[in-house]
């Protein structure tokens, strides 16, 4: 196999998840052990990170919502992957934090990441809390 286009686009891993799912969906394609493994592989970790809860309206809305702060792409889509919970891992997501963005607006991106991210997993602790 050959890389025809390096980078020519990022993906967030909800979209790697949701191509992967479509993939193993496909019967009709013949699929090699290998890539059948790596596959279901992948899918099995992606399910265990925050994309599981992810949609396209919920990556639009927090895309939105976060244009303000002067991101780059990457830095976006790694706020997106990762959803940071404190501020330490937000800066080490955002290069040059200290000369690029405030205190105050690394605690109004992290709860812009509660707000929009986060929902689904809030909703299953307070379940498990009232069991």
């Amino acid at each position: 196999m050959e890389v025809v286009t390096e980078r020519a686009a990022f993906l967030s891993n909800y979209e790697v998840l949701d191509i992967l799912k479509s993939i193993k969906e496909n019967k009709k394609q013949k699929t090699r052990n290998q890539l059948a493994t790596i596959t279901y592989q992948t899918i099995r970790h992606l399910e265990d990170t925050p994309c599981k809860k992810q949609t396209p309206e919920i990556i639009k809305d927090f895309m939105t919502a976060i244009e303000p702060f002067k991101l780059t792409k990457c830095e976006k889509l790694t706020i997106l992957n990762l959803c940071p919970k404190t501020a330490v891992e937000l800066q080490l997501i955002i290069e040059d934090s200290e000369e690029r963005i405030s205190e105050e607006e690394i605690k109004s991106l992290l709860d812009l990441v509660a707000i929009h991210l986060d929902e689904g997993e809030n909703e299953e602790e307070q379940m498990e809390e009232g069991s």
